[in-house]
């Protein structure tokens, strides 16, 4: 069963366009506009061992549009991608820790879309990234896949770090969500349907 979708969306603000393969080997090409958010998306996809292209443009006015829009094809694609869900693990926790700080990732492939956000960032930007888009792009790929997701920054100092254990720790517990489990038979849920 191929879990791999090509997804597009374009408006007057943005045209994004993302190619996801849920079982690849961590491959990525990645073109957000935003230099450190790129670097975000390779990090997600090569700890998530998710082959993933994304080219993403907006018109300029600043970096919400694009990275909001970003948020809701990639969720859309994951939602896709999941298909009925047959056999899939569905929950997931990871605690990562990126030098001095620790996250925690929780992951629920639920069809109930949720996000709890528990992160403190004390600088207005990392390099070319508004740091108050982390939020929204987390808003926007919650809305969009269907899942429940707890978003933590348990500790830490340097918001690099911060951001970076969140990006590899979501690519680690959603890799873990969305694995085959031979020992689940049919859809993870009492109700017998996920969405």
């Amino acid at each position: 069963m191929s879990r791999k979708v090509s997804l597009s969306r374009k408006t007057a603000e943005t045209d994004v366009s993302v190619t996801l393969d849920l079982d690849g080997t961590g491959r990525a090409d990645i073109d957000t506009s935003v230099a450190f958010f790129d670097h975000m998306m390779t990090l997600f996809a090569a700890h998530g061992h998710f082959d993933l292209i994304i080219a993403a443009k907006g018109d300029g006015v600043d970096t919400h549009h694009v990275l909001e829009d970003l948020g809701i094809v990639l969720g859309q694609a994951f939602s896709k991608a999941l298909g009925d869900k047959v056999g899939i693990t569905r929950y997931a926790t990871v605690f990562l820790p990126m030098d001095e700080s620790l996250c925690r990732i929780n992951i629920d492939i639920s069809g109930r879309a949720y996000l709890v956000w528990n992160v403190a960032l004390t600088r207005e930007y990392i390099g070319d990234f508004e740091t108050e888009m982390l939020r929204e792009f987390f808003i926007a790929f919650t809305t969009h896949s269907g899942m429940t997701i707890h978003v933590a920054s348990l500790y830490g100092v340097n918001n690099h770090h911060i951001v970076e254990g969140i990006f590899k720790g979501f690519g680690r517990a959603l890799k873990a969500a969305v694995a085959i489990d031979p020992n689940i038979h049919g859809i993870p849920s009492t109700k017998g349907v996920i969405e």
